[in-house]
Formats: structure tokens, C-alpha cells, sequence
């Protein structure tokens, strides 16, 4: 995308608690980036059970719990807000990310975060390993 390599990038970590809400103020506090054309990339999975890749008893539940979450980022914002504080909550939240492994879903918290009153839409889905796996956007 950028062939001569000349785009800063500046690494975050996410939380040792993997407090979600946290995570979404992390990136409300980076909001106002976005406006200087900061571009804020969440990498994680909406799927990531490592003992459900590959089994189709997890097929129907990724599917629902990426459903929940197409919803919500597709939200506004104080209802994408409190549903992704309480994400372990939803059908299949802890089928699809097991309770203290979630780190490969909070990155989307800080995006959605830094989103403000932006909704979000769904850019990718395919099923992997019998698991369905989305990505999503802002703005």
C-alpha cells in the first residue's frame, strides 16, 4: 500500500485487565486524531477460540455472535458503547472469545472508541476453519 515505507506508526498495548471499556476510552481519547488524517487500525478477529477452529459445532455459534456484532458497530453511538463494554454478554461472546483471551477482539474497542458518533460497517466476512470472521470499519 505504501511501497516506500514512510508512514509512521506508533504501536498501543492493550491492558493487562482487558477491560473493555477502557479500551473504548483509549480510543476516545485518540478521536481527535483522526481529524489530522491519522489513520487508526484495530487489529484483532471477531472470532478467536482457539479450540473451535476447525470444529462446526462453533459454525453456528460464530455466526451468531458476528451477527451481535455487525449490529452493534453498526449502531450509534451510545448503544455501540454500552453493548461493547458488556460484549461478553452476547450470544456466543465467550464461545467466540473465551473470557481472559479476548485480546484479539478489544482492538476493535479502541477503534470504535476513536470512531465517535461514526458507524461502522462490515468491509469483510468469510468463514475460516468453520468459524465466521469479520472485519469492520469506521467513517
Amino acid at each position: 500500500m505504501f511501497p516506500e515505507a514512510d508512514i509512521p506508526v506508533v504501536q498501543m498495548s492493550l491492558r493487562n485487565d482487558l477491560d473493555p471499556e477502557a479500551h473504548l476510552a483509549a480510543g476516545q481519547a485518540l478521536q481527535s486524531l483522526r481529524q489530522e488524517g491519522v489513520l487508526i487500525i484495530g487489529s484483532g478477529m471477531s472470532f478467536h477460540n482457539m479450540r473451535g477452529y476447525g470444529d462446526a459445532n462453533f459454525t453456528a455459534p460464530s455466526e451468531v455472535f458476528d451477527d451481535w456484532l455487525t449490529d452493534t458497530v453498526a449502531a450509534d453511538w451510545e448503544t455501540r458503547w454500552s453493548a461493547l463494554a458488556n460484549w461478553s454478554k452476547a450470544p456466543y461472546a465467550t464461545a467466540s472469545h473465551p473470557l481472559g483471551a479476548e485480546e484479539h477482539l478489544l482492538p476493535l474497542m479502541v477503534a470504535a472508541g476513536a470512531a465517535g458518533n461514526d458507524k461502522g460497517d462490515k468491509i469483510y466476512s468469510e468463514q475460516v476453519l468453520k468459524t465466521q470472521l469479520s472485519a469492520f470499519q469506521f467513517g
